[in-house]
């Protein structure tokens, strides 16, 4: 089966030696993403919800370049830096997955990244 690497400048460049996703058949699964704005690199906002937002644009951005969106993802990780923010989180997230959410797991850590306090991987599909 073909491997595909994908990238996009339309989300942060990868900061080590990964790619942002990588495209198996009609799946794609991404690298996590953290709250980096694209253009900057810089980290957007200091709390759960404004984190939460970032990344999944981020990973809006890197599906959209490998053909599929939100509404295709069949799994997300979620790893938080913090428990406490898990509803703050999760508020945001709904309203990216409004109908028919993804199964998912959640996963307190001790360090993420950068020290950000979210980071989300997920699994999507292609559609045809």
């Amino acid at each position: 089966m073909i491997t595909t690497r994908i990238a996009t400048d339309q989300a942060p460049a990868a900061i080590g030696p990964y790619a942002q996703a990588v495209q198996v058949g009609q799946f794609v699964f991404t690298s996590g993403q953290i709250p980096l704005d694209p253009a900057t690199m810089t980290i957007v906002g200091d709390d759960a919800a404004a984190q939460t937002r970032q990344v999944l644009d981020n990973l809006a951005a890197v599906l959209r370049a490998a053909g599929s969106d939100l509404a295709h993802v069949v799994k997300t990780t979620v790893f938080l830096k913090d428990m406490n923010d898990f509803q703050a989180m999760n508020d945001v997230y709904a309203t990216f997955f409004p109908s028919a959410p993804p199964a998912r797991s959640t996963v307190e850590v001790a360090r993420l990244p950068k020290d950000v306090r979210v980071e989300i991987e997920c699994i999507a599909v292609i559609p045809a």
